[in-house]
């Protein structure tokens, strides 16, 4: 097992870094004041931490499209995450900028509440944000408001002000990563595409009696994915949670099962992969308005009334 360093306060990364604490629960660092040189290793944060890796980064390639982003690259990282690579035995020295808070910040603060709502602090670093020169320029402009504010003296307003900058941030990634699903859109399609087709294979399988319910996370797993990356795709792609997405999918199979007369409800359920068939029907009830059995009933009705109306010509 490789080694991996613990920082759980701001103070223990500042004091790896051998810079400044100004404040106790929030740094941020401009790499460029950093002189220690640092060797490869595996590190876990008690904090966000989210770092621009200004480096020129080259066409990035997705799919067969190719993307222009030269100027930065944002990384979001989580409290309890581990980042970095095993030691290699090369050294070099940090580029960039970087911001970390600690969560103990926003308790209290109305921030603290929307930080669930920021699902790239879950993304994988191969979906890191890849941004355009006017885009780094802003984030850049936003390390160093924050960075100016830690130099003052703490007082009563500072809590607020430091935490009302971090959601200008933090709201700029939101945008910008709108704009990054937005620009791969031919290659967003290409996983819906995928997505639909493996959605539809799991049911052509004996996959949901053997595993249950398709979830987004088997999903994200065969697309290769985060799960939160893979729901906010699907999302911008059809304006439907993939979570939805596979309920929509669920009821449709249903719906052709409940169709034919031969097979009760509560087998219905089983094939589908519900564990219980009280939560089928919970689940079809609200996504159709009613029950399995009154939705079998209704059709068999629709069709008796048809038939009968198709006699009168004969």
């Amino acid at each position: 097992m490789s080694e991996i360093l613990n920082f759980d306060t701001i103070h223990d990364y500042n004091s790896f870094l051998g810079i400044e604490t100004w404040h106790p629960l929030i740094s941020s660092i401009d790499f460029t004041t950093v002189t220690k040189e640092f060797h490869h290793i595996r590190k876990r944060y008690g904090f966000y931490f989210v770092f621009l890796k200004d480096v020129k980064c080259g066409d990035l390639i997705y799919g067969r499209h190719t993307y222009d982003y030269q100027e930065g690259t944002l990384v979001f990282i989580a409290p309890g995450q581990v980042a970095g690579k095993d030691d290699t035995g090369e050294t070099f020295k940090m580029q960039g900028w970087g911001l970390c808070f600690h969560p103990d910040l926003l308790r209290g603060a109305l921030l603290g509440q929307k930080m669930n709502d920021y699902s790239f602090f879950s993304y994988e670093s191969n979906e890191s944000l890849h941004m355009s020169e006017r885009e780094r320029q802003i984030i850049v402009n936003c390390f160093k408001e924050i960075k100016d504010e830690l130099t003052h003296s703490i007082d009563k307003h500072s809590k607020s002000i430091i935490t009302a900058n971090i959601e200008v941030f933090l709201n700029h990634c939101m945008r910008f990563y709108d704009r990054q699903f937005i620009t791969r859109e031919n290659v967003n399609k290409d996983v819906l595409s995928r997505f639909e087709k493996l959605l539809n294979g799991y049911y052509d399988s004996e996959k949901p009696q053997l595993i249950g319910l398709p979830s987004v996370q088997y999903f994200a797993d065969e697309l290769h994915f985060s799960a939160n990356y893979f729901g906010d795709l699907i999302k911008k792609e059809t304006g439907k949670s993939a979570q939805e997405y596979i309920q929509i999918k669920v009821i449709e199979k249903a719906k052709n099962k409940l169709y034919y007369p031969d097979k009760s409800i509560n087998e219905i359920a089983y094939e589908l992969g519900f564990k219980y068939p009280h939560h089928f029907s919970r689940m079809f009830k609200k996504l159709v308005g009613n029950s399995p059995t009154d939705y079998r009933l209704t059709k068999k009705t629709r069709e008796t009334q048809k038939s009968g109306n198709n006699s009168r010509f004969f």
